[in-house]
């Protein structure tokens, strides 16, 4: 058995209209946009580990996302033109922007795109130190804190189709479900209880899958 129990699955990202969520993510991030015949829309990549679900909600973006991606890209103006709403263009070497509906995404503008344009995946948190340390003993990697910018991150997450996970110190508490999560898999459910995550609904008739939250309360989706 290897250090860390789980393993990195997956991507999930809630939208009202999954189709147009993801016709943007899929152009965004260089994937191939999929409706399936049961319904659901996912993005394909070159890796299992690429594959974004986008899942319909019913409820519209309301507040300040907790988890949004960073991506690379040659121009914002290509993203904006997919979209996107301009939110702060002018105060970081990075552009913040909102997707078609609304929810936060930072562009990082490049002379060479690489291949892979999906840079980070961040998450607002009390804690970063605590929270980074947390995930890179559950899913691998190497967690590294920068207190000067008040942040965390874990790089090298085996399987991630991104370079970072990481987490940025916010003083607001979290409110309301978080419309992006990832998947783990799994070998046994207690290998991440025994940890401190919680159980927030057990596999029935509907899912196959347990959802659960970190020390936190961001939820994660654990496959066995």
């Amino acid at each position: 058995m290897t250090d860390h129990p789980a393993t990195f699955k997956d991507l999930c990202i809630d939208a009202v209209d999954p189709m147009l969520i993801g016709r943007f993510w899929a152009d965004t991030l260089g994937l191939e946009l999929q409706r399936r015949e049961d319904g659901m829309t996912l993005l394909t990549g070159p890796a299992k580990q690429s594959t974004v679900w986008v899942n319909q909600v019913p409820e519209p973006v309301s507040v300040k996302q907790r988890v949004h991606l960073d991506v690379h890209a040659g121009s914002v103006d290509e993203v904006l033109a997919r979209g996107a709403t301009p939110l702060d263009l002018d105060s970081f070497r990075w552009k913040v922007l909102r997707d078609p509906e609304g929810g936060e995404l930072c562009v990082f503008e490049q002379d060479q795109v690489p291949d892979n344009r999906f840079y980070e995946l961040n998450v607002d948190c009390a804690e970063p130190r605590e929270l980074a340390a947390w995930w890179a003993g559950v899913m691998g990697g190497r967690d590294e804190l920068h207190e000067e910018h008040d942040w965390a991150g874990v790089e090298g997450i085996p399987g991630a189709p991104f370079e970072r996970l990481v987490f940025g110190a916010v003083p607001e508490a979290k409110t309301v479900k978080n419309r992006i999560h990832w998947d783990v898999d799994v070998p046994d459910l207690r290998l991440l209880t025994e940890r401190g995550a919680s159980v927030l609904r057990e596999p029935d008739d509907e899912i196959v899958w347990t959802v659960m939250a970190d020390p936190e309360g961001n939820e994660f989706c654990a496959f066995t």
